[in-house]
């Protein structure tokens, strides 16, 4: 038993990875398909709203699914189309075709991060210790791993076509590996398949939402807002995210050991107390060594949050946990998705500082949350 939940571990791990080295291999790849397909910006937004839109869409879905048959055939089944669907983005000619691949991927990916995110909670339930930060840290190992495979071939030379082949069979290979070893639960019989999140998971997806809203608003302004307060020059902006990414993917890294040390709720409101401390040493002292610490303090603070998110997603009696993972995946996403251009508004009305004043306010929602998300499991 002891080396079946190694092994269980070990293929969920592949699992987060592949979910994270995919999405990233498509990032180097947008520049390529907005010179193939002659579009302009407003097109090229539109075309990747279908990948958001596709993961949404398939998130509900994914939830019944595993409720009714396990997380494992639905990890293996999107985990093996998001890896074969890569290839298809650098070939097609056409926006119409474009967005259909895009919106099909989309839905690979989504349907993944649900479904690993329910076989996560299994695996932790059975190893009876927290393992959740870990597997989160391998989806940000292997965004930072398909970025660098892509950029590195994009660098080398190498077609679009034949990058995404190598790519595809990286990720095949982990897939191939990990299917036989992920733990195949026993499908959840009681209570009904399809109903609205509520009491308990309501909270959890509300909170999912902020920290994704956080997540979405680091990689879509951090730039711009140190270029605009003088503080780094646009060549050098991206430093701001790298410092973030670099403390998130630590903090879950050891997430596992302090979570289980001081628990859940101790996690929480010092995790979203850091956060807070960084966005106001990030807003409040102008200089670049201020604003690199921000940034690491926001990452290392908001890194195990949304993990324990998840944790206690698997803990709740409310509704089915598949229907539970899915609804806190759903809010995260919606957040990505909505909360950048959300942030844009209160921007131009006001000022861009003053939006991340309000990205720490939020923070402050979830600080506050923390001993209500930490209670029994209702």
């Amino acid at each position: 038993m002891t080396s079946d939940h190694r092994a269980s571990r070990i293929a969920t791990r592949l699992a987060f990875f592949v979910a994270g080295f995919g999405i990233a291999c498509w990032a180097p790849l947008v520049p390529f398909a907005k010179q193939r397909l002659g579009v302009d910006d407003a097109t090229l937004g539109l075309l990747l709203l279908s990948l958001g839109v596709g993961s949404v869409a398939s998130m509900l879905a994914a939830g019944l699914l595993s409720a009714r048959y396990g997380s494992k055939p639905v990890v293996i089944v999107s985990g093996l189309a998001l890896s074969m669907l890569l290839p298809p983005l650098t070939v097609a000619a056409t926006p119409v075709t474009l967005a259909l691949a895009l919106l099909v991927f989309g839905a690979a990916l989504g349907s993944l991060d649900v479904a690993v995110n329910i076989q996560a909670i299994e695996v932790e339930r059975h190893s009876e210790r927290p393992l959740m930060s870990g597997f989160h840290a391998q989806f940000s190992i292997g965004g930072f791993a398909g970025s660098g495979v892509m950029t590195a071939l994009l660098a080398l030379d190498v077609a679009p076509l034949l990058g995404t082949l190598v790519c595809c069979a990286l990720a095949l290979a982990a897939m191939i590996v990990a299917a036989p070893r992920l733990l195949a639960s026993k499908p959840e019989q009681s209570g009904p398949m399809l109903v609205l999140p509520h009491g308990a998971v309501l909270l959890l997806a509300a909170l999912a939402a902020i920290m994704f809203l956080v997540e979405g608003a680091m990689l879509d302004w951090s730039a711009l807002l140190l270029t605009s307060s003088g503080r780094l020059p646009a060549a050098q902006a991206g430093l701001g995210y790298i410092m973030f990414s670099i403390a998130m993917t630590a903090g879950r890294l050891v997430g596992d050991a302090v979570v289980a040390r001081i628990g859940d709720r101790a996690t929480l409101l010092w995790g979203s107390a850091i956060a807070i401390a960084g966005f106001a040493v990030l807003l409040a002292v102008p200089s670049i060594l201020a604003a690199m610490t921000g940034f690491a303090l926001i990452g290392l603070g908001a890194s195990n949050l949304v993990p324990v998110l998840f944790r206690r997603a698997g803990a709740q009696t409310a509704m089915p946990v598949g229907l539970a993972v899915a609804a806190v995946t759903t809010a995260g996403y919606s957040g990505v998705l909505l909360g950048p251009a959300g942030i844009g508004f209160v921007a131009a009305a006001t000022s861009l500082p003053t939006a991340f004043w309000i990205l720490a306010a939020l923070l402050v929602i979830v600080l506050a949350s923390a001993p209500l998300v930490a209670r029994s499991p209702r």
